[in-house]
């Protein structure tokens, strides 16, 4: 051992680690192995991988016997809570983080799932109607939010030149801030060895969209966010384009509870839908995985009919920074979730394995685990027809398809409540693709009736950054 530990700058300590903790098999790739695979050996912590592989400090569900349906304010208009939040949005008091660790493999695609056109006329991407959304916020209330979007090792580089290449969209790049999650090694599930990816290369995973906290806090991005007097950051995730970023009523709300987090909820469609379900538990938010929530509960209904248990989780956040702060320096906090996966992997006696079924544990931190430590905290409904259509399969559910069509139907109601008349079938679906660039509104209030009439609508049909009609070329 002591020649291959000298092959490479690697440290004793290091070695009589991983030897401890069952990661000896690791130091055989030393020879050859260049300084970068001696540096992530040094990065291991091999005591918490095997706490992690023996189940201890993972993730557990709240006390199911304890878990009641959870206070939610309806959704609608409320005149004080815009107001409160459109003042904070003025003073520069609200940032916005973007998850974009995702890529788009399930779509087809070698990109970051953020470079997937969606637009259902412009084929505008997942990252330029999210990107124009903060700009359009900017030109509203004086003041454009901060910007962050995390991104992983898998992501980083090309979103970051997909940016740089579209003028970062009209932002500002100052205002603009990447920054990428941790990673966590895959084990073997049954021995607990860290899995190589190749000779002298660990197969790593990121560590899941609650590695934002962690490193949000360890770059530190939330004390620069502090510094220019953000007192409070909304967050979302990438794969969906109908959320309304930094929506001032959700903000005002959040202000005017005093809330340290507060979620977005949409109704679920019926128990078998795979959403997180909001509960309360001794006082304090909870999301339950659905897989989690009792059948008895998961179909429970209330007098109206309605699941009792139908809060579902959007992944629409606002957390207040000094709760981030304070969260992201208790790591107990936010436990790490198993999951069995199926992970290709090399052995010195094989070579490379393709596994036939699940073959290794992926260790990951959800956003939501932070919920329980928040007071007060805060629910608010959003109709799911205007903030959730997540873009995940290539084909079937949550489809390109079905996103766009979701976008067209948004852009019909939209213009509906505006005063102009759109022909659509039952289903609310337009006669032909409608979209509305979020450069022209954010709401049905930005659209201006009189520019926007018209009698054929047997066309795809696209609302431009000027607020006028644009017919595809």
């Amino acid at each position: 051992m002591e020649t291959l530990i000298m092959s490479v700058p690697l440290s004793p300590q290091c070695a009589s680690r991983l030897t401890a903790h069952g990661q000896g098999h690791l130091l055989r790739c030393l020879a050859g192995a260049g300084p970068d695979y001696a540096e992530s050996l040094e990065s291991l912590d091999p005591a918490l991988l095997a706490s992690l592989f023996k189940g201890e400090g993972l993730a557990s569900p709240p006390d199911l016997t304890s878990l009641e349906p959870p206070p939610v304010v309806p959704a609608g208009a409320n005149a004080a809570a815009r107001a409160a939040g459109e003042r904070a949005l003025r003073a520069g008091q609200v940032a916005v983080v973007l998850v974009a660790g995702g890529q788009g493999t399930r779509l087809g695609s070698d990109q970051p799932k953020g470079c997937f056109p969606v637009g259902p006329v412009s084929g505008a991407t997942l990252y330029q109607i999210h990107a124009e959304k903060v700009l359009a916020l900017g030109r509203k209330h004086g003041k454009t939010p901060v910007f962050l979007i995390m991104t992983s090792s898998a992501t980083d580089a090309a979103t970051r030149d997909f940016f740089s290449e579209h003028g970062h969209f009209g932002l500002n790049p100052a205002d603009v801030w990447f920054f990428r999650q941790g990673e966590m090694p895959a084990v073997d599930r049954q021995t607990g060895r860290i899995l190589l990816e190749a000779p002298g290369k660990l197969f790593t995973a990121p560590d899941g969209h609650g590695g934002c906290l962690a490193a949000l806090s360890r770059q530190g991005w939330l004390d620069k966010l502090a510094a220019r007097g953000v007192s409070d950051l909304f967050y979302f995730q990438v794969d969906n384009p109908l959320v309304a970023i930094a929506d001032p009523v959700f903000i005002g709300h959040h202000i005017l509870k005093g809330s340290q987090a507060s979620s977005k909820v949409i109704l679920r469609r019926d128990p078998s839908e795979k959403l997180g379900v909001f509960a309360r538990s001794r006082g304090r938010c909870h999301i339950v995985e659905y897989s989690d929530l009792p059948a008895a509960m998961g179909t429970a209904t209330a007098a109206d009919g309605s699941l009792l248990f139908g809060a579902g989780n959007p992944a629409i956040h606002l957390f207040s920074v000094p709760f981030l702060t304070r969260a992201a320096a208790g790591d107990s906090l936010m436990p790490y979730h198993a999951a069995v996966k199926k992970v290709p992997f090399w052995m010195e006696e094989c070579g490379h394995v393709k596994p036939g079924t699940e073959n290794a544990l992926k260790f990951e931190k959800f956003m939501f685990d932070v919920l329980p430590h928040a007071d007060p905290w805060l629910l608010v409904e959003t109709p799911r027809e205007d903030e959730f259509a997540p873009l995940k399969n290539a084909q079937g559910a949550d489809s390109p398809q079905e996103v766009r069509a979701a976008l067209s139907r948004l852009a019909a109601r939209w213009l509906a409540a505006a005063g102009i008349r759109v022909p659509v079938d039952p289903a609310g679906h337009p006669t032909a693709p409608l979209e509305i660039s979020p450069l022209a509104a954010l709401e049905p209030n930005d659209l201006n009736p009189e520019r926007l009439r018209r009698t054929d609508w047997s066309i795809p049909l696209h609302v431009g950054p000027d607020g006028n009609w644009k017919e595809p070329r």
